[in-house]
This record gives C-alpha cells, sequence and structure tokens, in this order.
C-alpha cells in the first residue's frame, strides 16, 4: 500500500498540472475480486485534495450494498467528486445508470452552452428503469441493516478453503468475494490456462445448482443482497462441495504434467 501511495504521490507531484482526475474502483471486479487495502481510499482522497486533482470512484460494481455499507467508499469516510452508479441501483431488473457530482463539479457546467457537459448514459431516463431504481432505494435501508450476519456467514465458511490444495487466496469485501487457484500456493505460481481449473469448479458448482464466474484463476461469487441465511448456506454448500469435487481432479493433472 505504501509503494502504491508513493507512486501516486510521485505522479502527483510531477504530473499534477497535466492531470485532470484519478480513477479508482474500491474492489477491482473483473480483475479477479480485489479489493484495495483499508484506509488506500481515504489517503488517495487526502493526496487528491492536496494537488486539487479530482478523485472518480467507480461503485457501478461495489455500491448498494455489496461491500456490506451502501456505497465502498462510505467505509472510509470518503466523499469522491464523481461517484459512478449502475447494477444494483434498479437491483439488476433494469439496466440505469446515474453519475453524481459534487456541487463543485455541477457548477462548473452551469451557465453558457460552451460549458455544458455534453454525455448521457446508454441506460438512463427510461421510466420504467427509474420507477425500479425508486421502489428498489426503498428497500435497501433494511437491506443494508440485514446484511452483517450474511457476510460473517460468508466468510466464516469460505475461509475454510484456506490451506487446502491450490487455494492461493480468499479475497474480497462484503458479499464479494473471489477464491484465486494457483499451481503452487507457496511459491504464487499461476495455474496452467489449458487446465481451465476454475470453469471445472464453475461447471461443478451449475450442476448443483450454482452459477458462478470463473475470471482467469479466480472463481467469484456474489450473492444477491435479498438472499437469506439459509439460501446463502444452500449456495455455500453448492461453491464448497465444487471445490472438493474439482481440487482432487486438478491436483491430479498437475502431477501428470509434472
Amino acid at each position: 500500500m505504501e509503494r502504491s501511495l508513493e507512486r501516486v504521490e510521485s505522479t502527483f507531484r510531477e504530473r499534477g498540472d497535466e492531470l485532470a482526475a484519478c480513477i479508482i474502483e474500491p474492489v477491482e471486479g473483473a480483475g479477479g475480486i480485489l479489493p484495495a487495502p483499508r484506509g488506500y481510499l481515504r489517503a488517495l482522497r487526502e493526496r487528491c485534495d492536496r494537488h486539487d486533482i479530482l478523485l472518480i470512484v467507480d461503485e457501478v460494481a461495489t455500491g448498494f450494498g455489496k461491500t456490506g455499507t451502501m456505497f465502498a467508499c462510505e467505509g472510509e469516510s470518503v466523499r469522491p467528486d464523481l461517484l459512478c452508479l449502475g447494477k444494483g441501483l434498479t437491483g439488476g431488473y433494469l439496466p440505469v445508470a446515474a453519475t453524481m457530482a459534487t456541487e463543485r463539479v455541477f457548477r462548473a457546467f452551469l451557465g453558457e452552452r460552451r460549458r455544458t457537459l455534453f454525455h448521457g448514459h446508454s441506460f438512463t431516463g427510461n421510466q420504467l428503469g427509474c420507477a425500479a431504481a425508486l421502489a428498489n432505494l426503498e428497500l435497501m435501508p433494511a437491506a443494508l441493516r440485514a446484511l452483517p450476519p450474511k457476510i460473517d456467514r460468508l466468510w466464516t465458511r469460505l475461509r475454510g478453503l484456506e490451506g487446502r490444495p491450490l487455494v492461493g487466496d480468499v479475497r474480497g469485501r462484503g458479499l464479494m468475494a473471489g477464491v484465486e487457484l494457483m499451481a503452487d500456493p507457496v511459491r504464487r505460481t499461476p495455474m496452467p490456462a489449458e487446465l481451465r481449473a476454475t470453469r471445472l469448479v464453475a461447471g461443478a458448482a451449475r450442476e448443483r445448482g450454482l452459477l458462478v464466474r470463473p475470471i482467469g484463476n479466480v472463481v467469484i461469487f456474489m450473492p444477491p443482497l435479498a438472499t437469506s441465511l439459509d439460501e446463502l448456506d444452500a449456495m455455500l454448500d453448492a461453491l464448497l462441495g465444487a471445490f472438493d469435487e474439482t481440487l482432487p481432479r486438478l491436483v491430479e493433472a498437475l502431477g501428470e504434467d509434472r
């Protein structure tokens, strides 16, 4: 974390007059569920303020409770200059996106036509989508209050994979979880692509009635906020059962390759 912040500070100092904004996704979703270290977002906010650089936080994937709070940046009391939202805004029922801005940014585009922000989302302004978003927002307070035991249950059970053969990392935040498989977790050796390891796990989970997403060597598990504890246990039974079935086969396949 410190090395990353040193590089940010150095870049801001050397090229700050060329930079308009810094963009971050608090938990990198498509990259394999990579959460920023605790305190990183707050430190980044402070450096952006110091060099008068806007902070843009992409919470399309992390927003609306996925990390345990309404927005991930709330966990560090960070207020971005621009906040990108979507997906969870309607609970996934209809595509709607929104970009929130501070008063400072909003007022910068008021007035003459040449200052207009000529930008719009592909998915915005639809009356039915907006109605779904409003209905979903009414449900969010209760959904957020119900999250802590679900998050505790998820991580209590997923942590049981740590130390298993080929399990290199179990990581995430809130209801966003990723399990990374490695040929040699000690040496951090990646799984051979030809084994399609995470696809095998995903296939075994699908046979048990659970859909998970394999990205590279990471199996991604993101249950809906509305999931009950019983439903969550059923999902985790399927996921852990898929690992139980697949890991020995992968160990055997790696042994043959060696």
